[in-house]
């Protein structure tokens, strides 16, 4: 089952979805703190956190898959958001510097798919990082967050998963420790659970991000190899 776009919205404007983007845009930004001039692509549904980047992006464009639904930027922001098919990206090949693919893996309709898409439209030295519910969390079995929409991965899966689609994984990182709970004192001690589980419970993490650029040599056509002659002797 996958969360539409009114619903991811929806979490978003609550404060737990304010708590949580504000948790998962420290982890981003430590990964990618800076993209002075470069083209940046939000695969899934990412504006909550795109905006990390988006005053000194040359370019930055929220995508939405069809099946989510469309989503738009806050009003007075002057960045692009559009939808398409997860498995036809309507832009050119090599486009992007960076891609942040959240809330879209996991409800894909076919993840390697999309994964091949993002490897056609990112640029040979560019950078993929994705977020996914962790399978050993427990942000993956609360329906009531888009993290527990879709299927969750574990790291291996995700490794293997890209792998497939011709990515290599570069480094990893976690965040979400905090129950996906709703209480107020909960979501006040957001920042006791994040330090804590990081130390005590590193693989409890409610979510994983992982880092991958193009496998350009894996995508490289061998050379033929050449045939042998086979030789049949008939007998007088």
């Amino acid at each position: 089952m996958t969360a539409d776009a009114h619903l991811v919205a929806e979490f978003y404007g609550s404060s737990r979805g304010a708590v949580t983007a504000r948790v998962l845009r420290e982890r981003l930004f430590a990964m990618w703190p800076a993209m002075p001039g470069e083209s940046v692509l939000g695969l899934g549904y990412s504006m909550p956190y795109l905006r990390l980047w988006r005053d000194q992006a040359k370019r930055c464009i929220a995508l939405t898959p069809a099946h989510i639904g469309a989503a738009r930027w806050p009003a007075g922001v002057p960045n692009l958001s559009c939808t398409s098919e997860e498995d036809c990206l309507p832009f050119a090949d090599l486009t992007f510097d960076r891609i942040l693919l959240v809330h879209g893996l996991e409800m894909a309709e076919n993840a390697r798919r999309l994964l091949r898409e993002a490897w056609r439209v990112l640029k040979d030295d560019g950078r993929l990082l994705i977020v996914v519910p962790n399978r050993s969390g427990m942000w993956a079995y609360w329906d009531s967050t888009p993290f527990g929409h879709g299927l969750p991965y574990s790291s291996g899966q995700l490794s293997r998963l890209l792998a497939g689609a011709l990515f290599r994984v570069e480094r990893r990182d976690a965040c979400l420790w905090m129950p996906p709970s709703p209480m107020r004192i909960l979501l006040r001690s957001a920042p006791v659970f994040e330090q804590a589980g990081r130390k005590l419970m590193p693989g409890l993490a409610g979510v994983t991000l992982t880092e991958a650029v193009k496998d350009v040599y894996a995508a490289m056509p061998v050379e033929a190899v050449a045939r042998r002659r086979l030789v049949l002797a008939e007998a007088a």
